[in-house]
């Protein structure tokens, strides 16, 4: 029983922290103008990932004469012939391919690179064959996530969904409304907000994240105010505690 004031103590700071940091459905779903019936959007554009200056590539060829395609292969010491055929593109969006030189690929697409150098093959080679991969394709997920970090990509492709799935999801503290993408293009760096809690997202030209796009979610008015709320009942805590020891103290010295 003469416990009862620090459990009312207790109790008391629980329910000022509940009530000030009250998180509602509405926070924490996503796209919530879909119907509850059967909905169907049309997908009208697909993603291929576009090489850009500082991507590593990995470029093979092959042909009709094997002995004639190895001098087009990188040999370097390691046995890992997909580490040994790389490439890193220059500033200027350009890739040094033995015996053909300098072929640009910036701002390409990985097919749209491998015509040009098949075609340059061609003077050397019957019947070439390349195979290029972009080994570096990576986004970053920072702020309210469970798993923030930098996540590799081996397929070239991957939607803001999917990367929030790599992640581990939002946490219920996120904001849903004002996701941020930071993208560097063309020299340019944008800062563009999408709000997940709306279908109309997957018709954004963010829906899939490109290679060193960084995906920022940040944390809602919940977190702040949970942490608010505990910033205003410790100081009321510990006084309660520190007047009910006194009061122990004096009880048990009698």
């Amino acid at each position: 029983m003469k416990f009862r004031p620090a459990i009312l103590l207790f109790l008391l700071g629980s329910f000022l922290i509940l009530s000030e940091s009250c998180i509602t459905r509405k926070d924490i779903s996503y796209f919530q103008d879909v119907s509850d019936s059967l909905s169907i959007q049309k997908i009208t554009k697909d993603f291929e990932a576009v090489i850009q200056p500082g991507d590593i590539l990995s470029i093979h060829v092959s042909s009709l004469s094997p002995e004639a395609s190895s001098f087009f292969n990188v040999v370097g010491e390691t046995s890992d012939q997909q580490v040994a055929n790389t490439y890193l593109v220059s500033a200027a969006g350009n890739v040094e391919i033995p015996l053909i030189g300098s072929v640009t690929v910036a701002q390409k697409t990985s097919q749209e690179a491998i015509e040009v150098i098949k075609e340059k093959l061609q003077k050397y080679l019957q019947d070439p064959s390349v195979n290029l991969r972009i080994r570096n394709f990576k986004v970053t997920v920072l702020g309210e996530v469970k798993t923030p970090g930098v996540y590799t990509i081996p397929n070239e492709k991957i939607t803001l969904i999917e990367a929030l799935g790599l992640a581990g999801d939002m946490t219920i503290f996120a904001k849903r409304i004002n996701v941020l993408v930071i993208r560097e293009e063309a020299g340019d760096r944008k800062f563009v907000k999408l709000d997940l809690t709306s279908k109309e997202f997957f018709e954004s030209d963010y829906y899939y994240l490109r290679s060193n796009d960084i995906l920022y979610v940040e944390p809602g008015k919940g977190k702040f105010a949970s942490a608010d709320a505990w910033y205003k009942i410790l100081p009321i805590v510990f006084s309660g505690l520190t007047a009910l020891g006194l009061f122990l103290g004096r009880v048990n010295f009698n």
